[in-house]
């Protein structure tokens, strides 16, 4: 180290002594963190990005059985075989196959979609001949910025042109990702019935041909130039259709499409409607991309919705809902003023223990070191979010803890030493870089080691270790770069006491009391009862220790911020109309208005900020099953509440009111509420079946379901594998074969009698209209097969009943699969209100539930969601925590230059625990992914003043004994040690006190570091000379067993007591430890002891070993010193 010293001393040397350099350095690093604060983005959380491709197969009529057979079971084994794919989840559905990759990350995406379609071609022609071609698409990121709904006393197709004309102003201002719900596209449907194509002999087909080539006109050309000529007319409206001429007749008459057909108009409001109260309303989502900053387009969402509301009716609204940009500013103000708050207690203490003119020099390291990171940050794409900015509060106390160093160095030198001001700053930043850089460095690895963290998660904290790493460099910059030249400059030689240094004065010489006639007697103490100490600090870490293992200190993975929204779904059953969902609507908004009273009543203010009621679909994450169902039988609300700090209560509780509150219509089949959660986590329930039929895995779902309504902190509780309809299976008979039918011609005539024919497809303003054929609804029931005709080549009309067999079968709406395996989930949420009680229902769940669910349908089951991503992430987190400590471990054992004083330095870490698990205790916060980040951190942080003191007294240690050097270390280096560990607790001091709700996730990091330090500081003080004087003893014994060994090998001392207890010990081991580790139990003459029915035989042997060693060792000391003591008598 003391090369690397040498190396940097010409640096340190002509950056003291020459101050436009310094200077010059110090502007840089203000200004480019002035110009690059301005243009980073603002977020709640960072963006968590998974790269994906999706293939998608369409194959109209089929069942979800037939679709995971014939094309899912084919490409997705090609699939797995691609280079860089993690993972794949494969969704069969009527008439559609959905596989969906993710990507290592950081994968290039544009290859791994051209692998993805070379290995789709591969196959693609195994699969049914009338299965539509594979799309393959790269999946693309968005996050929801904000939703507008437009909402009034008029028409849904006038809501319709003002959502169209709100769109085109939002692209015209730049926000190019919007799109509208409530609207449908145009819609003509021709409407015939058997009969009529019966009596006219005409097909489906035969119409839809027609149709479609009256509906578009076709350019023919120009004529010399001057004119342009087209083919016919298009014909698209209703009346237009309707004259359609499908046949001419020998008698000049003509039969159209009016002759054989009703032709009707759908509204634009036919899938979706939304509702604000009773008036109707239409939904805008408004996204952004991964480079899109969501303020930004909020704001001009809401420029433009202003210029609008003043050409629209009185009584037409445009509101904005699910806004993220307050959301945003107020949490980011609250850490921004929280910081504000550290920082004042950073300065208050630097100025109160330094003299003014340092601490003011030593203060300026934190605004450069800041503008330094956040340019840094800015280059390397980071944003400013939660995350980020709470990492900047972390470092607000240790940024300055180099400087401190320095500077307080620098002072002593002149005011004790006599140096010159500039010769004491250029020596004092040359004698303090090596455990300056060393503690910096062994930070940095702490915080390095959060990168080994994977997944969601991982992204997720991604900025706190490179925010800290990037801060920590340019503090250590800033201290031997700048400071010194000014600390040059500034350190006062004369005798006189400045009035403004009173306050540093009069504390300095309060400490300079408490050193003398407390604190030196105290180490005195503490070295001369080194053994007691530190056995009691070992202790004081038990009792910790003991408070986790009772249950006091809870543990909660990840406790998400929530949000203010609620969403509640709902399908009805079979054979309901559109007049019963929009009764079981109008239930939910009766239920929410309910309780919406109950609350105000209760709390004096309302809960609900806004509602909107739909119809046609479900809000949110949608049901199970709900693709299966028709549009008019989902519906779904969605509730706003007022912000969290503004209630006593959580969403979760709103949630369990709603359901109880709400009143089941007949036909309703699921009902299903839950609340929103910020963060990437997934489902808090999330349980995976697999190993068996479907049916068995249904069984297994519905029995888990069933066990679960015992809990009312267990809401939305449903499974992925929701019933199909009844599937029919026809087979031609050998009569339909004899009439020269085959069965892809009957296939054929089936799909467009049940699924339509869509005759053409036209642009209709901003969306395609479609104009389609159909037969009646009233005509597909459950008894087709007996009423319909099925027309023969000869011309003749015969009964689909006589020509096909039929058999049922009742299946299920989806087949799903993971990694290729056939898998249902069941999902849900627990309301996190009582921590405890959350985790006394998991624990309940994976060791009761489920094992007896698994026997009982002989299933295998595994916690997904969640409880997947916790135990990946404590194995991620346990391999950081090792390569953190030795990392730290090999920085250490090179800079001193040893392998046992990093020992020394790093036996205080977990010593940490004390103040951290006594801080989760006393606050009642449970331990969470968040604390073990604060752990890490911490690793690096709490050893340096332990650094700073194994230095100092291996220093003095060359002048004078070692417990003189001890005394002397501990006691001169409190004020630094006291400094650099109290500024990182004052900076952060103000978090632990933060009420807001959105903040309290980051609660466990605060009090882990807190605590952990302020109880560390103490303990380093304590247990490091403590340990100092017990390595001196055990060093004396090494050595004087070295000395007795090399008599003992040159003939001096008594051989034979020596080596009759060497094979006493190597006997004793093996007839206890050495037999239980040969044999897996011990021998039968010591079964009778005490302890042996009571303890295992491993620990027993243990036991036995060390018993009889002490034994043999006291007998051989014994008769040594009976020999010695003969001898010398001699």
């Amino acid at each position: 180290m003391s090369v690397m010293r040498n190396a940097t001393g010409g640096i340190l040397s002509y950056m003291t002594r020459h101050r436009t350099a310094a200077n010059l350095l110090l502007l840089i690093m203000l200004l480019a963190g002035a110009v690059s604060f301005p243009q980073m983005r603002a977020q709640f959380f960072p963006d968590v990005v998974i790269d994906n491709v999706t293939v998608s197969v369409r194959w109209d009529g089929a069942g979800p059985e037939d679709v995971d057979r014939a094309i899912v079971q084919i490409v997705e084994p090609a699939l797995l075989g691609i280079e860089g794919v993690t993972s794949t989840s494969a969704t069969s559905s009527e008439g559609s196959a959905r596989i969906r990759m993710e990507f290592e990350p950081g994968w290039d995406m544009a290859r791994g979609t051209d692998d993805t379609q070379i290995a789709v071609d591969s196959v693609a022609s195994q699969f049914p001949e009338d299965a539509d071609d594979p799309s393959v698409n790269r999946g693309f990121w968005r996050d929801r910025v904000t939703d507008v709904v437009i909402s009034g006393p008029v028409g849904v197709e006038q809501l319709a042109l003002f959502a169209d004309e709100f769109v085109t102003r939002l692209f015209a201002v730049g926000v190019t990702r919007s799109s509208i719900r409530g609207i449908a596209a145009g819609s003509t449907i021709v409407e015939v019935d058997s009969l009529s194509l019966i009596r006219h002999d005409v097909s489906m087909a035969q119409i839809a041909s027609a149709i479609g080539e009256e509906a578009n006109a076709d350019p023919a050309g120009d004529v010399a130039g001057s004119a342009r000529i087209r083919t016919g007319v298009a014909k698209r409206t209703a009346r237009d259709v309707a004259e359609i001429v499908l046949r001419s007749n020998a008698d000049g008459s003509g039969l159209t499409v009016g002759d054989v057909a009703s032709v009707i108009e759908e509204g634009v409001d036919r899938n979706r409607a939304y509702f604000v109260s009773d008036a109707p309303a239409i939904s805008i989502r408004i996204d952004r991309s991964d480079q899109g900053d969501a303020i930004e387009i909020q704001a001009q969402v809401q420029a433009v919705a202003k210029v609008m509301m003043e050409t629209l009716p009185p009584q037409v609204n445009i509101e904005l809902i699910r806004t993220r940009s307050e959301a945003i500013s107020a949490r980011l103000a609250m850490l921004l003023e929280n910081g504000l708050q550290g920082l004042g207690l950073v300065l208050l203490l630097l100025f109160l223990f330094l003299n003014v003119r340092t601490a003011f020099w030593v203060a300026a390291g934190i605004p450069a070191a800041m503008a330094a990171a956040i340019a840094l940050m800015y280059l390397s794409g980071l944003t400013i979010n939660m995350i980020s900015l709470f990492a900047l509060i972390i470092t607000l106390g240790i940024v300055v803890d180099d400087a401190i160093v320095v500077g307080e160095h620098a002072d002593f030198r002149a005011r004790v030493l006599g140096e010159t001001p500039m010769v004491a700053a250029e020596n004092a930043a040359k004698r303090m870089f090596t455990p300056v850089f060393s503690a910096t460095l062994t930070t940095v690895i702490a915080f390095f080691g959060l990168v080994a963290i994977g997944g969601r998660f991982g992204d997720l904290i991604a900025d706190i270790p490179f925010t800290v790493i990037v801060v920590l460099i340019a503090s250590l910059v800033e201290c031997f770069l700048v400071l010194p030249n000014h600390m040059a400059h500034s350190i006062s030689t004369g005798s006189r006491i400045r009035w403004y240094d009173l306050p540093s004065n009069m504390m300095n010489y309060l400490l300079d009391q408490f050193k003398k006639f407390l604190f030196r007697p105290f180490i005195r103490f503490v070295i001369w009862a080194r053994y007691p100490v530190f056995a009691a600090v070992v202790l004081a870490l038990a009792s910790q220790a003991v408070l986790f293992i009772n249950g006091d200190v809870q543990w909660r993975f990840f406790n998400a911020p929530e949000r203010g929204s609620v969403t509640g779904n709902f399908a009805m059953a079979p054979g309901a109309k559109r007049a019963d969902s929009i009764a079981q609507m109008q239930a939910f908004q009766k239920a929410v208005e309910e309780v919406g009273a109950t609350y105000t009543a209760k709390y004096g203010r309302s809960p609900i900020d806004f509602a909107m009621a739909e119809i046609g679909g479900n809000t949110g994450r949608g049901l199970a099953g709900a693709d299966t169902k028709e549009p008019d039988q989902l519906g779904s609300i969605a509730v706003e509440l007022i912000d969290a700090d503004l209630r006593p209560y959580s969403s979760f509780a709103f949630v369990a009111d709603l359901q109880d509150a709400v009143r089941r219509h007949p036909l309703v089949e699921t009902i299903s509420f839950r609340g929103w959660r910020s963060g990437p986590g997934g489902d808090a329930l999330d349980v995976q079946f697999s190993g068996a039929s479907a049916q068995t895995l249904k069984a297994a779902s519905e029995a888990l379901q069933t066990a679960l309504t015992q809990y009312p902190e267990v809401s939305a509780v449903e499974d992925t594998l929701a019933y199909d309809k009844e599937e029919l299976i026809l087979e031609l008979t050998p009569q339909g074969q004899s009439l020269g039918l085959t069965i892809d011609t009957l296939g054929r005539i089936l799909r467009n009698r049940l699924n339509g024919i869509e005759a053409a497809s036209f642009p209709d303003g901003p969306r395609s209209a479609t104009i389609r054929v159909e037969v009646p609804a009233g005509e597909l029931t459950a008894d087709f097969t007996d009423r319909m005709l099925i027309r023969t080549a000869a011309g003749d009309y015969v009964p689909l009943a006589d020509i096909v067999t039929v058999q049922q079968r009742s299946g299920f709406s989806t087949v799903r699969r993971e990694n290729g395996i056939q898998v249902i989930s069941v999902t849900g949420d627990i309301s996190e209100d009582d921590p405890a009680r959350a985790q006394a229902i998991m624990a309940e769940l994976e060791k009761t539930i489920l094992p007896k669910i698994a026997e009982e349908t002989q299933v295998a089951f595994n916690l997904a969601g969640l409880a997947e991503q916790e135990d990946d992430f404590r194995n991620d987190a346990t391999r950081g925590l090792v390569l953190t400590l030795a990392g730290i471990f090999m920085t250490l054992a090179w800079i001193f230059s040893s392998w046992t004083r990093p020992l020394v330095v790093m036996a205080i870490i977990p010593f940490g625990l004390v103040g951290t698990i006594y801080g989760h205790w006393w606050h009642e916060i449970p331990l969470s992914l968040f604390s073990v980040i604060g752990l890490i951190g911490m690793v690096g942080i709490i050893i340096n003043d332990s650094i700073v003191l194994v230095t100092t007294i291996d220093e003095y240690a060359k002048e004078r004994g070692l417990y003189p050097a001890i005394l002397d270390g501990v006691t001169d280096r409190l004020r630094p040690v006291l400094l650099t560990t109290l500024t990182t607790v004052l900076g952060l001091s103000p978090l632990l006190y933060e009420t807001s709700s959105q903040a309290q996730f980051l609660k466990p990091t605060v009090i882990t570091l807190v605590y952990g330090l302020g109880f560390g500081v103490i303990l380093v003080l304590i247990v490091v000379p403590a340990l100092m004087a017990m390595q001196a003893d055990v060093g004396a014994q090494v050595a004087s067993f070295k000395r007795a060994l090399r008599g003992l090998l040159r003939g001096r001392g008594p051989r034979l007591p020596f080596a009759l207890a060497l094979v006493a010990v190597l006997g004793i081991f093996a007839v206890t430890l050495g037999w239980v580790m040969f044999s897996g139990g011990l021998p039968v003459v010591l079964l009778g002891m005490p302890l042996a029915a009571v303890l295992a035989p491993l620990q027993m042997g243990f036991l036995l070993f060390l018993a009889g060693s002490a034994v043999v060792l006291f007998a051989v000391y014994a008769l040594s010193a009976l020999v010695l003591a003969l001898q010398l008598k001699r």
